[in-house]
């Protein structure tokens, strides 16, 4: 692989890295780290760890990050289809770890696919304010919006759509902004030795320029007070400190805020309090890091979604541009706290086609077949954050964005679709779910041979010792939730997604 490297780029990493340059040429020689991401959401470190049986080390900038022997193939576990974990490279996991996020707050993954990053940032948010999720290839969002599900995200927007026209229709809407920006990739060229064509091909002068254009929609879309995080997995100065002493140029209310170090980081080139990670120095690969603040008073004037703007937050996605809102295709989110109670239950055909228009404070009246069903699940429903468009029924972020005029692939929790008098729960809301909050579940164990046969879509039976069951079940693995089957005594016709299953 040495030898595949350009010259050029031979050269500068030898102007950047003085004596370590040739330590750093020879990690080529080592195999990439392999990474694993903890969902807190429904797991915890310690419970991966003993569950997992394998050996798992703790990465130094996440505290539900682990490196472990590549060998093991755990993008086949039940654990992995159950949402409990994410593979990622380990220095990936930096900027999700970086951005302040709280709950309730408004965040946005401005290029979020495959999805990484925005499950931890979404996990983060525990299900409270809105994560909105954008990458402007609409390929690349339809994977993004399938880790989300996966993680059982509940509370999210998935976009695919320019930062020129989000920062137009969204100025000052969010208080954390994450720009894990397209680069050069010299960082990954270890891990993805096809990067170096691209290199070749454009490198760090084709997008240096695409870089500030997307940060400077960044800070129109960031609220004053809120922050920045931009990230690139490149060492080109021109990308990373260049492009960041630009944006401090151009726009007065930013400001850097330094970020702590960490065993094996080095700071910035020229620009202290910035982060660079190599691969010869940490357990993964090349990555940048710098995070910004908006100061409080700035030329932005009034935030204009702020909490007393007069936001609609009873209207959802119109269906304006988006190639697949309203469509019963299995996907969607939800948390899984509370009591189910508090359900307007009656006829709701006047609002079927209303997916734009209800208001703060009223009551959609459930279809009684979906309010029978919903009230399975043990949490507490808010009866004014459901819509139903052509058969299908939302549930609303708490902090809901309209999204009118945006290319929309999902606009919070597809719960499920009404048909002919029947409900059919969603295989997301599934993923909300588990033993504990679902009223008629069905778990096996994690070595049980029914957990395989359920993932590639068979039915599976209950044996002659276990209760026998009616109507719709969750199937779980040690009580986390997989997806649904319909029961009839001891048979279970399975319901798992077709597009999830194991192949």
């Amino acid at each position: 692989m040495r030898q595949e490297l350009p010259e050029r780029f031979l050269e500068e990493m030898r102007g950047l890295l003085g004596e370590e340059a040739d330590t750093y040429l020879a990690s080529f020689d080592a195999p990439p780290a392999a990474g694993l991401r903890v969902n807190t959401g429904k797991w915890t470190p310690e419970e991966a760890a003993a569950a997992l049986d394998i050996p798992l080390r703790s990465v130094g900038w996440a505290a539900n990050g682990f490196s472990y022997e590549a060998s093991q193939r755990l993008s086949r576990d039940p654990y992995y289809y159950a949402g409990l974990y994410y593979l990622q490279e380990p220095s990936a996991m930096a900027p999700a770890a970086f951005l302040p996020v709280k709950p309730k707050d408004r965040v946005l993954d401005l290029c979020a696919a495959p999805g990484g990053k925005s499950t931890e940032l979404g996990t983060r948010l525990r299900g409270e304010g809105l994560l909105w999720a954008n990458d402007i290839s609409a390929s690349r969002a339809k994977a993004l919006l399938k880790n989300l599900e996966l993680f059982g995200i509940p509370n999210i927007c998935v976009s695919s759509e320019t930062p020129e026209k989000l920062a137009r229709l969204y100025p000052a809407c969010f208080d954390a902004v994450l720009v894990d920006a397209p680069c050069s990739g010299e960082g990954m060229f270890r891990r993805e030795p096809e990067m170096v064509k691209d290199w070749l091909a454009r490198g760090p002068a084709y997008y240096a320029p695409v870089q500030r254009e997307i940060l400077s929609q960044a800070v129109t879309l960031l609220r004053p007070g809120g922050y920045l995080l931009y990230s690139t997995c490149t060492f080109s100065r021109m990308e990373d400190e260049e492009n960041v002493l630009w944006l401090l140029a151009q726009h007065p209310e930013m400001e850097l805020v330094p970020l702590a170090g960490f065993a094996g980081a080095c700071g910035g080139i020229g620009l202290s309090g910035c982060l660079r990670l190599y691969p010869h120095r940490i357990a993964g690969e090349g990555h940048f890091l710098a995070l910004m603040h908006k100061k409080a008073e700035d030329r932005c004037g009034k935030m204009p979604c702020g909490p007393d703007d007069g936001l609609d937050l009873g209207r959802a996605n119109d269906s304006g541009g988006g190639d697949s809102v309203g469509r019963a295709d299995g996907f969607g989110g939800g948390d899984s706290v509370g009591r189910a109670d508090g359900f307007g239950v009656g006829t709701s055909a006047d609002r079927a086609n209303d997916f734009g228009g209800s208001s703060r404070g009223r009551t959609m009246k459930l279809p009684p077949e979906a309010a029978e069903f919903l009230a399975r699940c043990r949490r507490h429903w808010d009866v004014n954050r459901f819509l139903m468009k052509d058969g299908s029924i939302y549930y609303l972020p708490e902090a809901f964005l309209p999204v009118r005029g945006v290319r929309c692939l999902r606009t919070g929790l597809l719960v499920g679709t009404v048909k002919n008098g029947r409900f059919e729960p969603s295989q997301a809301l599934a993923m909300t779910l588990d033993a504990e909050t679902f009223a008629d579940s069905v778990s096996f164990s994690h070595d049980d041979a029914r957990v395989v046969r359920y993932l590639k879509g068979e039915t599976v039976f209950l044996r002659e010792d276990e209760p026998e069951r009616q109507g719709w079940v969750l199937v779980c693995v040690e009580g986390h939730g997989l997806g649904f089957a319909k029961a009839s005594v001891r048979t279970l016709k399975n319901k798992y997604y077709p597009a999830w299953r194991m192949q």
